[in-house]
């Protein structure tokens, strides 16, 4: 049996992006992630989250710290009886990183690899999941693993230059029925 899910970018989707958060006293959650995240999952959808994660190669903070972090937000999530299947993170990059984690990898966004991680963990139809990120990366992953709805979501007007097409949002009400 397949599932469908809700693919939510982390920094600009579901927190306020204040540049490399890796403390819970740095996270701000986005107005309405819950009653979205909520929606989804009454109707049916895992909700994971992929999320680019390059301050952890450039030694800002440690995969230990990012995994701690992840379990707080899921935390959170939950007492509001939302439940976040997994914390999918890439701590690559291919010019600012250190050591091991300077590389040219599958899973950086755009390129598809934590979106077809999830899909074979889950056993996910990407046909009928769902897309949300502030950024064209996160919908040209998004179209590179075959999710088929996505939403940019930004207040500032991006023209769809990309040509995969996606609906830009300025509210995340705007992606479910309130």
């Amino acid at each position: 049996m397949t599932s469908k899910a809700l693919f939510l970018d982390r920094d600009g989707v579901i927190n306020v992006d204040h540049g490399y958060a890796s403390r819970p006293q740095q996270i701000d959650f986005i107005e309405d992630i819950f009653p979205l995240c909520k929606w989804f999952q009454q109707q049916g959808y895992l909700i994971i989250v992929v999320t680019n994660q390059s301050g952890i190669g450039r030694g800002y903070y440690t995969e230990d710290d990012f995994l701690q972090l992840s379990d707080w937000m899921k935390a959170e999530f939950a007492q509001r009886g939302i439940k976040i299947a997994e914390f999918f993170f890439c701590p690559h990059h291919p010019e600012k990183a250190k050591g091991k984690y300077l590389k040219v990898c599958s899973c950086r966004k755009p390129n598809p690899g934590m979106l077809e991680q999830a899909k074979q963990k889950y056993d996910i139809d990407m046909a009928k999941s769902v897309m949300i990120g502030d950024n064209k990366t996160d919908m040209l992953a998004a179209t590179r693993a075959g999710v088929t709805k996505r939403y940019l979501y930004s207040s500032d007007h991006i023209p769809d230059d990309t040509n995969i097409g996606y609906k830009r949002v300025d509210s995340l009400t705007r992606i479910y029925p309130m």
